[in-house]
């Protein structure tokens, strides 16, 4: 399947991707390869409301938000998700589960670049009309979203340990 049929396809059912993903064994190349897609997604998806942020107070230019954002994206981010599936990885192999910690960055970051979407949207309202109620609730369900997707996707690449 394609990328995008399968970010589709995470949102009917996220183990479905997962799964498939875990399968084809560990592979770091198609790991980092999807942090980095999200990473770049979530960069674009910040832009709208960079540039809000700028035109409103412009003692900060945008090409210098743009600029931070983009290093905190593609260097910071990577260096935090592999920390935390690390962390993840131990703490269900801790509570029993069995897996490997391929299967936890796999979880980890297809859950980020399945978000994407979501993720794009919230940008383009906050971008749109700024920090109101309805788009702090946007970012609430967004979350619960990466949430969700995470579970499942770590519930599949750890099954119970029998």
């Amino acid at each position: 399947m394609t990328v995008t049929a399968e970010i589709l396809a995470t949102w009917r059912d996220p183990a479905g991707p997962v799964g498939r993903l875990v399968a084809t064994g560990p592979r770091e190349d198609r790991s980092l390869a999807i942090l980095m897609a999200a990473a770049v997604l979530m960069f674009v998806a910040r832009a709208p409301s960079l540039a809000r942020a700028a035109q409103i107070d412009p003692s900060a230019p945008l090409d210098a938000r743009l600029g931070i954002t983009l290093f905190a994206m593609l260097f910071i981010l990577p260096l935090l998700a592999y920390g935390l599936a690390l962390i993840l990885h131990l703490v269900l192999r801790a509570i029993g589960r069995k897996g490997s910690a391929s299967g936890a960055r796999i979880a980890l970051f297809w859950s980020l670049l399945a978000l994407s979407p979501a993720l794009l949207l919230q940008g383009l309202a906050e971008g749109m009309v700024g920090q109101t109620g309805a788009v702090r609730v946007l970012g609430l369900l967004v979350f619960a979203a990466f949430l969700w997707f995470l579970a499942r996707g770590l519930a599949t690449a750890y099954p119970r340990a029998e």
